[in-house]
């Protein structure tokens, strides 16, 4: 039986790393290691836990059900230990110069940031947001802390992450306010028009979309096959005002109500609710434990629910 006082506990950060990368080179770039430090890491925690720990497979590296049993218990030891050792600062939003960076796709950013960067110059003057795209950063960057925060719609996550709900947004049609279809606006003619897909969840690069793989599309066209229906999709992309501008054209754009009022005053265009149900999409905000407990990210986090909460004009 294994004794704590016999253990080295920087094994436990090794396990985390490969457990998380599940790759010898990237967890050694992960803590600024040779691969050769990190090879022997391994074969002592294989030693130390009699077990493999990661094994190769057709699909790469895979670690065993006792690291996947381990890999939360673990994770949560070293959350512990890093908030312990953190020194408590004290934030005052005031005279904080603090850089908050933001992960947050174009919907986010463009519905809740200037109400947010309005909060911020008559609460916090001098801080400064830095805000990236769900393909500039991983889970990983969000769990280490290198990002403060991540605004999206998630449809998982790692159970160590904390989570808040901003809102709930339906959804709204935008199209030219010549468009056709305005003379009979109906499910029947919506279905004949041509259309623009936009959708981005999660983290990561995006990937080729199907537009036969309907579990795929996303909330409208989900709604639309439990109807028995399909519309015209023409463009797919990952940017809600790419597919706003797109309308111009004449495709429709069925988007969160939010975005869609952005050009509510455009006279070139009318904003109409959709011919059809679609269910509410949910707009989180996630965090690490890592900043849980941070009194600058404290008094963000609560910012942002405060902004995200208030009434829509």
């Amino acid at each position: 039986m294994n004794n704590v006082k016999d253990i080295d506990l920087n094994l436990l950060v090794y396990l985390d790393v490969l457990l998380r990368e599940r790759n010898v080179t990237k967890a050694a770039a992960q803590l600024n290691i040779t691969q050769p430090a990190m090879s022997n890491g391994l074969k002592r925690l294989r030693t130390l836990l009699n077990d493999p720990i990661l094994v190769r497979t057709s699909e790469g590296m895979l670690p065993t059900a006792t690291a996947l049993r381990m890999q939360e218990p673990v994770r949560q030891i070293l959350y512990s230990v890093e908030e312990m050792v953190q020194p408590a600062r004290e934030f005052d939003p005031a005279t904080s110069d603090r850089v908050f960076r933001i992960m947050a796709s174009d919907y986010a950013a463009s519905t809740l940031m200037p109400q947010l960067l309005a909060s911020l110059k008559q609460q916090a003057p001098a801080v400064t947001l830095d805000i990236m795209t769900p393909s500039d950063i991983s889970f990983h960057d969000v769990e280490n802390g290198k990002v403060d925060l991540a605004i999206n719609r998630f449809e998982k996550l790692p159970q160590s992450f904390h989570q808040k709900e901003l809102w709930k947004d339906d959804f709204s049609c935008l199209m030219r306010s010549d468009h056709p279809l305005l003379h009979d606006y109906s499910l029947e003619n919506y279905l004949k028009a041509e259309h623009v897909w936009v959708s981005k969840t999660g983290f990561g690069v995006g990937v080729g979309m199907d537009p036969h793989d309907v579990q795929k599309l996303g909330w409208v066209d989900g709604a639309l096959a439990k109807l028995g229906h399909k519309r015209e999709i023409r463009v797919f992309t990952r940017n809600y005002h790419v597919a706003m501008h797109l309308a111009r054209q004449g495709l429709i754009a069925t988007v969160p109500s939010r975005a869609a009022r952005l050009y509510a005053d455009d006279p070139e265009f009318v904003v109409k609710p959709p011919p059809f149900a679609i269910p509410a999409l949910d707009l989180a905000m996630i965090w690490t434990p890592l900043l849980h407990h941070d009194t600058g990210h404290r008094w963000f986090r609560q910012l942002i629910t405060d902004t995200a909460t208030r009434p829509v004009s």
